[in-house]
């Protein structure tokens, strides 16, 4: 007999919360630790001036990873040199010509920044707002705030990967914060609060090998709730939680059977700002090979009215 997937009010019954910590007309949660004083923590650990960045192309002829029932991007070109082929294209003087084009594409549908109101249970988004603020569009705790402030400070690479000595982690693999810190140790540095923390499991590898078949029984690898995992967050103060994986998260708890249990513990609750779906495979193989695994780590995602994530292209200076 099938043991019965508790509720998340009562999964996360007296979890940590930073609601009416920055005040009640906060819609940046987590992302006020990073001050100022961050930002030139993250700019003392440029060392070369290398630049990487982490989106993942989209439209990518080899395909785009995307969360179950949603759609790839599709690109259409508007206008291209054979719209002039029978004179239908429109006329400059001077006589130029030019090509346009458009997408049709879910805003989180690629490498992309959640709002801190995407999700929700009982009713409440981030901050304590009302969850019917996000009919027809998210009045509140929308991606715009996170988009007008910007994410800059200290990023940490966490190649659990390359750690556990694997070209990428399993089906529903899992981790906990222990695993972060010995990953850390292992690289040679600290976890410190207010890290932006990036984590590399190179699971997307499986969606280019394997097509279609790769949501056959769909469980990502990743963390895994624990009320110890979440307390080590908030006491950390972690801003942003980073990932190659499409949820951040393994996607069913292994032990409750409960979805996304983190999504809401660290994102509904103490407003830790999610990135998913990066490719961090170059600016893996450069931190291995120099073994600098601290840098600054900049992001904004694009500024959407009322919109629930955002595509975004996050650049790693090391």
């Amino acid at each position: 007999m099938t043991a019965e997937v508790p509720t998340m009010d009562d999964f996360l019954k007296g979890a940590p919360s930073n609601w009416g910590k920055w005040g009640a007309e906060d819609e940046v949660g987590s992302l006020n630790y990073l001050t100022a004083q961050e930002v030139m923590r993250g700019v003392a650990h440029i060392k070369t001036g290398s630049v990487f960045t982490l989106q993942r192309m989209i439209g990518d002829p080899a395909g785009d990873p995307v969360w179950p029932g949603r759609t790839p991007a599709e690109r259409t070109m508007v206008l291209d040199e054979s719209s002039w082929d029978n004179d239908h294209g429109p006329c400059y003087p001077g006589g130029l010509h030019y090509a346009d084009d458009k997408i049709d594409a879910f805003l989180q549908g690629s490498t992309q920044y959640d709002a801190l109101g995407h999700l929700w249970y009982g009713g409440k988004i981030w901050n304590g707002y009302d969850a019917r603020t996000t009919v027809g569009g998210l009045d509140k705790a929308s991606v715009a705030p996170i988009g007008e402030r910007g994410v800059v400070g200290r990023g940490v690479l966490l190649d659990m990967a390359r750690h556990r000595g694997k070209r990428m982690l399993d089906k529903g693999e899992t981790f906990t914060h222990m695993d972060l810190m010995a990953c850390a140790e292992a690289q040679g540095h600290t976890i410190e609060p207010h890290d932006i923390l990036i984590i590399r499991t190179n699971f997307l590898q499986a969606f280019y090998e394997q097509g279609e078949a790769f949501y056959d029984g769909f469980c990502e690898p990743g963390l895994t709730y624990s009320e110890e995992l979440v307390r080590w967050f908030h006491d950390k103060e972690i801003p942003n939680l980073v990932t190659d994986t499409i949820a951040n998260e393994v996607t069913t708890d292994p032990v409750s059977g409960v979805a996304l249990p983190l999504h809401c513990a660290l994102m509904r609750n103490l407003g830790i700002a999610f990135t998913e779906i990066c490719d961090l495979e170059k600016l893996a193989e450069s931190c291995a090979k120099d073994r600098q695994y601290t840098f600054l780590y900049v992001a904004a995602p694009l500024k959407v009215h009322r919109a629930a994530g955002s595509p975004v292209n996050p650049v790693v200076i090391k």
